[in-house]
This record gives structure tokens, C-alpha cells and sequence, in this order.
């Protein structure tokens, strides 16, 4: 691995089950946002291997050098440049992209509270009829961890920033629906996360 680049194992273990969900709930999708694209490392992987879709990285402008040291090292012809984005600041700017799907990985326990419910309220108004979005990490059900890793991993969190920790799913999911979004599909996904699928209800 090339030192310039920003490198995240967790990303390399965890692409191969998150591309299976992927490939089938984006097969009739055709412009997908990633949301915090992190490393790039998801990006320069999935894109190649959805080349039905146009997949637009998109971050905050600190992790944007890393983003495009993947893509400079790992081209491909559908994927894009990452924009400029912050969860807080609506509304996004987004160069003329219309996307129909969304996705995005190990974010919602990252940020804060009030900057997931920035994201959902921005998303209800960039997502049109018919968009999936799928969000990847892990989630509490009925307040209750789902494993000791994941509790250990909370804690670890907040100890990191108080802003931080694991959501709970019916909070997250309650958010969802009121932007118009069903729960499709709770994927079980290794190390104890989940990749959630909602689609946005037709009128």
C-alpha cells in the first residue's frame, strides 16, 4: 500500500459482504452519492464493480486528498471526484447531481445527533420518488447493544468525543420515515453491523 494513501482495514474486510447487498438493491439505481467517503477505499472498490451506476464520492474538504489518492491510483470511468459536503451546512451543493440512491458507511455513529437529523432533513428534499438509501455500521435495537464488541466500541467512542456513539435503529429509522422512506431490508453484516436498506415510497 502506497503511503500517500489514507488506509482503513476495516474498509478492506468489510467491502466484499456490503458489495453483495449493494449490487442487488442499486440494480435499477443509476446515480449514487456516498456520503463520507472516508478513505476512498469503498469508492475505488464498488464503482467498478456497479458499472451501471455513476457513483459521486462526496466529504468533507479535509479528507478530500486521500479520496483522490485512491482514485488517482484505482481510475474508473464512473466514478467521480469528491464534492465538498458537511451535514450541517443545507443547503448541499451539489454541482447539478441528481442522485436516486444513497449510500454511506460507518457515519451516523460518528457524527452527532443533531448532524444525523441534518442529514435525514437534507435528504428528504434531495431524494426523489423511488431512491434507495442504504447506511452501513452498527445499531442498537430496543436500546440494548447487539454484541460486547459493540459495547466496548461505544464506550470507546464517547470516550473519544461525547458527540459520538453507536444510534439507536428505531431512532434512525423513525427518521427515515419521516422523510418518506420504508425499511426494506436489515442486513446482518460482519463484526456486528447491519446494512440498512430503505426505499422511498412511490406517490
Amino acid at each position: 500500500m502506497l503511503n500517500h494513501k489514507p488506509f482503513s482495514q476495516a474498509c478492506e474486510n468489510n467491502r466484499g459482504p456490503i458489495l453483495a447487498v449493494l449490487q442487488r438493491v442499486l440494480a435499477e439505481r443509476r446515480r449514487v452519492l456516498e456520503v463520507g467517503s472516508g478513505t476512498g477505499q469503498h469508492a475505488v472498490y464498488f464503482a467498478p464493480r456497479l458499472p451501471h451506476l455513476v457513483w459521486q464520492t462526496a466529504d468533507l474538504e479535509v479528507n478530500h486528498p486521500g479520496i483522490n489518492a485512491w482514485i488517482d491510483d484505482c481510475p474508473a470511468a464512473n466514478l467521480c471526484r469528491p464534492l465538498a459536503l458537511n451535514a450541517d451546512q443545507r443547503p448541499w451543493s451539489m454541482n447539478g447531481y441528481q442522485p436516486d440512491a444513497l449510500f454511506t458507511a460507518n457515519t451516523c455513529h460518528i457524527m452527532s445527533w443533531s448532524s444525523v437529523e441534518h442529514l435525514f432533513a437534507e435528504l428528504g428534499t434531495l431524494l426523489e420518488q423511488d431512491a434507495v438509501l442504504a447506511i452501513y455500521g452498527p445499531f442498537n435495537y430496543q436500546g440494548n447493544y447487539t454484541s460486547e464488541s459493540n459495547a466496548r466500541f461505544d464506550q470507546w467512542l464517547k470516550q473519544m468525543a461525547p458527540h459520538q456513539g453507536i444510534r439507536d435503529f428505531e431512532a434512525v429509522d423513525r427518521l427515515a420515515q419521516q422523510i418518506g422512506f420504508m425499511l426494506v431490508e436489515d442486513n446482518p453484516m460482519p463484526a456486528n453491523n447491519r446494512l440498512l436498506v430503505w426505499h422511498k415510497k412511490l406517490i
